[in-house]
């Protein structure tokens, strides 16, 4: 079910909308050219009405793929920074990441279900060593399938960060998007991610408030670790996929942003 369904289940969790060509030509168009760069199928484009700058890929596969920016990113990243973050869940697609994370999720889930299973149907209920031990099992179980599924997810947004870059042809875009989008997620809640934690490895960076530094349980490096990888791959002349992307004439971050029908509500960072 989590594999069929997944990617329409976190879209619909977050109110994203479809939009295309005509709705938001300069979003979809930069999409699609950087999907031609990476060489992968056309994703489907989502908007979410969300104060809080950010960003995430879904799907099961690069041929059922959709990446999704929120209002507020669109608010305030410059085209060039647009692009990186893009080319970010572009890399997150064709490295097939989001299956990997369905997957290591349903098995960390599996292992906690198990555990809680464990303490009622396993043991002798007589021998208070075993009692112990069950809750023990119940306890830690869990814990060492969440380690294995945050260290999946750390190490696979160096290699979308990389990846990214490549796509998009210069480092310094996605360090610059990584710098304002953290700014953001520090100063502006996305109550939908609070409310779903689960999902929060998904997105491009943490949307939680429990974060600060890489430890064991962070679903996403070090920001400031993921801006210096950039900057040193950029120093090494490391994007070397081809010249970057043209990203045309820079343009205000709300031309992006398809009508709704509804009042614009959303308040700007005070990193803008």
């Amino acid at each position: 079910f989590a594999y069929w369904n997944s990617d329409r289940m976190v879209l619909k969790m977050y109110g994203a909308t479809e939009v295309d060509a005509r709705t938001a030509p300069d979003l979809y168009r930069m999409v699609e050219q950087l999907a031609r760069r990476a060489q992968l199928p056309m994703p489907r484009v989502y908007i979410i009405e969300n104060d809080q700058p950010n960003a995430f890929a879904t799907g099961r596969n690069p041929e059922n793929a959709a990446v999704a920016a929120t209002t507020g990113l669109l608010r305030v990243l410059s085209d060039e920074e647009v692009a990186g973050v893009m080319a970010h869940e572009l890399a997150h697609v064709q490295n097939r990441d989001t299956l990997i994370m369905t997957i290591t999720a349903t098995i960390a889930g599996a292992i906690s279900m198990l555990a809680n299973f464990a303490l009622f149907f396993g043991g002798n209920r007589n021998n208070p060593l075993g009692i112990i031990g069950t809750i023990l099992l119940m306890i830690l179980a869990p814990l060492a399938a969440m380690l294995v599924q945050s260290a999946i997810s750390r190490t696979r947004e160096y290699a979308a960060d990389r990846r990214g870059a490549e796509i998009c042809g210069n480092p310094i875009w996605l360090a610059s998007a990584l710098e304002k989008l953290q700014r953001g997620a520090e100063h502006i809640d996305n109550r939908e991610a609070e409310n779903n934690p689960a999902t929060a490895h998904m997105f491009i960076v943490n949307p939680l408030h429990a974060r600060s530094i890489d430890n064991l349980f962070s679903t996403h490096p070090n920001t400031e670790n993921r801006v210096a990888a950039l900057h040193e791959m950029a120093a090494g002349g490391g994007a070397s996929a081809g010249p970057a992307i043209h990203t045309g004439p820079a343009r205000a971050g709300r031309s992006r942003i398809p009508s709704t029908g509804g009042q614009d509500r959303r308040r700007r960072g005070p990193w803008s």
